[in-house]
């Protein structure tokens, strides 16, 4: 065949396949723009996870810290609560007593122990001194042993009255304590529910920012065999181009020997891209011009 006959049999594909190479390009080059994008994407939200998820870490040991320090504080607290208790026991067994035998009135209205002893001193003097005989000795010892009860009542009510007035001091202060007790108690919950809270918020996060970085990750994958795919049909336009041209060159070499210099280079590229060599943008841009 001759080369005019060769040139109109292959210049209409030539012309087709030439004249979808920009666009093969430009859709590559787009589509590994995304590429791009996805990875950046994707590796900026891996990087957030990994600081949230040693946030998380850091929050879980504050809760933890805080949980244990609750568990000591509520020990501390039934301590408390304990000996308040006890002191109430104590302080109503003392009003009860009081206010069963009358003592409390007593007490208020009746002599103190100290008089009620200068009095018995006073008769046991008299006594030894000769004071009373016959029926008056019997009185005597009537009276002594009736200030000898009161003695031992009056003693009684001021214990019970001592002992009270120390009581209700002692109530106080353990209520105090108590309350103090339990304000850490409840300081040291709210601190553990606070960690908590921002644990499981912070966890929350995590597994959307995964879910993002998944998605990231499936638009890179799927957007680079997109462009993988362009990318191989371009080259193998490019291919199917310089093999047509190659036939044509072929062809005009046959009746001109004196072969210009680039067109060996554009049959050389060819060659080496036919072969599966790795070409490099410039040498593709050459390929493509010839």
């Amino acid at each position: 065949m001759e080369l005019d006959e060769i040139t109109e049999v292959f210049a209409p594909a030539k012309q087709s396949l030439e004249s979808g190479l920009d666009e093969k390009r430009e859709l590559r080059d787009e589509l590994n723009a995304k590429v791009r994008a996805y990875l950046d994407t994707r590796n900026e939200v891996n990087r957030q996870v990994k600081e949230l998820i040693s946030e998380v870490r850091s929050q879980k040991e504050i809760r933890d810290e805080a949980n244990s320090k609750v568990k000591d504080l509520k020990l501390e607290r039934a301590v408390k609560s304990d000996e308040l208790k006890s002191i109430r026991t104590e302080l109503r067994e003392i009003l009860s007593r009081l206010e069963d035998s009358g003592e409390k009135a007593k007490r208020n209205s009746g002599p103190s122990p100290a008089k009620i002893r200068a009095k018995m001193d006073a008769l046991e003097r008299k006594y030894e001194r000769g004071g009373f005989t016959g029926a008056s000795e019997k009185g005597f010892f009537r009276e002594m042993k009736k200030l000898s009860q009161d003695l031992k009542e009056a003693k009684e009510s001021n214990k019970d009255g001592g002992r009270l007035s120390d009581l209700k001091s002692s109530v106080r202060s353990a209520e105090r304590a108590q309350e103090e007790a339990h304000n850490r108690v409840e300081k040291a919950v709210l601190s553990a529910q606070e960690a908590h809270d921002l644990m499981v918020e912070l966890s929350e996060e995590v597994d959307r920012l995964r879910d993002q970085a998944n998605s990231a990750h499936s638009g890179l994958t799927k957007s680079k065999k997109e462009a993988d795919s362009i990318h191989s049909l371009y080259i193998v336009s490019l291919r199917c181009i310089h093999s047509i041209q190659d036939l044509i060159n072929a062809i005009e070499m046959r009746t001109d020997e004196n072969a210009s210099e680039e067109k060996t280079e554009v049959s050389d590229l060819m060659s080496k891209l036919m072969s599966g060599d790795t070409l490099s943008t410039e040498e593709l841009m050459s390929l493509q011009r010839n």
